[in-house]
């Protein structure tokens, strides 16, 4: 089946839409690890330094475990199975519904890798759980952000076209 070089109309315009909402979300994201990160060096002379080797350990473990299925999940969720499936049932539309919710699912896991950081931080007074999350959000946020061109080739790859146009999805009747 030939894919045309140029995505209609209607379909560029929800890949705008779609992609611009993404994007702005996941880089408020960055944003808001990064100013966690500078509150906590800037807060450092009013914490109050308390040992908690149960909260650390758990807190460690917490922060490993959402980093690691943030991967485990884009890996998943984008799989070419998978995609294929949601290009033949839904068609353009439905792979672009994909490709936003799980980025925003892989955006709010950073985001809240950096607050259980910060929130470490806050009971702790140990400014570097905020560091080291902030590190490990801003990977997972790096990781999960949106590339316009492979969004594009997504959905020439998985949308089915029919006469250069996209075919109209599959309903459930």
């Amino acid at each position: 089946m030939e894919h045309p070089k140029q995505l209609p109309a209607n379909v560029e315009a929800e890949l705008d839409r779609r992609y611009k909402a993404a994007a702005t979300t996941v880089g408020g994201f960055l944003i808001a690890t990064v100013l966690l990160s500078v509150v906590a060096f800037l807060g450092k002379r009013f914490f109050t330094q308390q040992q908690n080797p149960s909260l650390d350990m758990g807190l460690r473990i917490a922060i490993l475990i959402l980093g690691l299925g943030a991967i485990a999940l884009r890996r998943t969720k984008f799989s070419t199975m998978r995609l294929q499936d949601i290009g033949a049932v839904h068609g353009a539309t439905g792979l672009l519904r994909t490709l936003e919710k799980t980025t925003l699912q892989l955006a709010l896991l950073g985001a809240g890798i950096a607050a259980l950081g910060f929130i470490g931080t806050l009971v702790t007074g140990n400014d570097i759980y905020t560091y080291w999350a902030g590190l490990i959000a801003l990977v997972v946020l790096l990781y999960s952000f949106p590339g316009r061109t492979s969004w594009i080739r997504t959905v020439r790859q998985f949308a089915p076209y029919e006469n250069g146009a996209v075919a109209a999805p599959q309903t459930n009747s």
